[in-house]
């Protein structure tokens, strides 16, 4: 093994991160250790927490590893059009980077406007706008499942659920793609996120309704517009995409993978079953920027040093052999997985349950309406969208015996 001192940093970036992470994040484990030492964008250093031990120690002690970003070491470094901006945001009034009671406020508001959301209500609209989208595409016989179906289902729901009208779903759609990729565009689809929430707002101020936004206002925690607007723009980003790339990773191990083939069309559980394992396998958030350390410190046989940024491996903690000893046995109904993140800054369990919900839901009604659906192209053929952070297909191509509308 090379000591790990004499490996140079890794880029955090390039098309292996499409094209083969498990086999990437083995190497560096090899390389590297459980912490490994990686460069951003510009060549700015970071760390990636890769051990499933390490990525708890780190979520789970927010007064040593923070989320406040001004602690960062690097910003002398950082130009006003860095691309990760979007990701890794300085002074933002979001819950992202709020510590301390002040955060513990912050998540009870938006807990509190999530699960007020009718279970039933949420459940009839996933069925509705995953209807439609399956009848513009039933009859041609043919589709892509992510771009026609998975990239616009979450965010049609979220958008009703918050109090958007049905036709900006598509603008938001582009806007979220923009700012998660991290390259071109990025900092264009954060002002048009942001500017679509403030006149949301703007609206429900004038106009209450009984939505996420109206309940969120509500709220006698103090938080003023721009606090909100924030934390709307993560929850839109958080709810979105990692959905539409949840329905969408399952779909795929449910048409390739031997595991599920003979199940694909063996009722409800297997949907479940194929959810659970694309946590542990093939998570839709693979990184998450991130932490920093309030002082110096040691983790994983690295030195810390205070203001160093720690990245949350979540995918590479949730293949840490340690933990998955037998990567290729199913997970059943294991969830100590760290798709959801952990700690006090994980993902609310109210946006989980929304989360899984629409994904679910989506996926059945895939092989409800679509009952002979198969791949239409080799499985080896299928690629994933140019980004370390969040691992989506580019397209998802399949056939199937063309069906009337409902």
């Amino acid at each position: 093994m090379t000591p790990a001192s004499a490996t140079a940093p890794v880029p955090l970036g390039g098309p292996r991160f499409q094209t083969e992470p498990a086999e990437l994040y083995r190497e560096m484990r090899r390389d590297h250790g459980s912490v490994v030492p990686v460069v951003l964008d510009g060549d700015i250093p970071a760390w990636l927490v890769l051990g499933y031990r390490e990525l708890h120690q780190v979520t789970g002690d927010p007064q040593l590893f923070s989320r406040d970003s001004d602690l960062w070491s690097q910003w002398d470094r950082i130009p006003d059009d860095w691309p990760l901006l979007p990701m890794i945001g300085r002074k933002q009034p979001s819950i992202l980077y709020t510590v301390g009671e002040r955060h513990r406020e912050r998540a009870a508001m938006i807990s509190d406007a999530l699960e007020a959301i009718d279970p039933s209500e949420l459940r009839s609209q996933a069925e509705k706008f995953a209807d439609e989208l399956i009848d513009a595409i039933c009859p041609k016989g043919e589709t892509d499942l992510i771009g026609d179906y998975a990239a616009l289902l979450p965010v049609r729901v979220l958008a009703t659920l918050y109090g958007f009208a049905d036709e900006q779903g598509p603008g938001l759609v582009t806007a979220l793609n923009d700012m998660i990729n991290g390259r071109e565009g990025a900092l264009a689809g954060q002002q048009h996120l942001a500017s679509s929430m403030a006149r949301l707002i703007a609206d429900r101020k004038e106009a209450p309704a009984d939505d996420v936004v109206s309940r969120m206002l509500a709220n006698t925690a103090g938080f003023d517009d721009m606090e909100i607007v924030q934390d709307l723009m993560v929850m839109m980003a958080a709810g979105h995409q990692p959905t539409a790339d949840w329905i969408g990773n399952s779909l795929r191990l449910m048409l390739t993978d031997e595991r599920f083939a003979a199940s694909l069309f063996g009722g409800r559980h297997s949907v479940a079953e194929a959810m659970n394992e694309v946590l542990w396998e093939d998570a839709p958030t693979q990184n998450v920027a991130g932490r920093w350390a309030s002082r110096n410190t040691q983790l994983g046989g690295r030195r810390i040093r205070a203001g160093d940024l720690l990245l949350l491996g979540l995918q590479g903690a949730n293949s840490d052999p340690q933990v998955r000893t037998d990567s290729s046995a199913l997970t059943g109904g294991n969830n100590a997985h760290f798709s959801f993140g952990h700690g006090e800054h994980r993902c609310p369990f109210p946006a989980q349950e929304v989360a899984e919900v629409i994904a679910r839901t989506g996926i059945e009604i895939v092989l409800d309406r679509l009952p002979d659906i198969d791949l239409a192209v080799p499985a080896d053929t299928l690629t994933r969208r140019p980004s370390p952070w969040l691992r989506g297909l580019n397209e998802l191509p399949v056939r199937f015996t063309p069906v009337p509308v409902l």
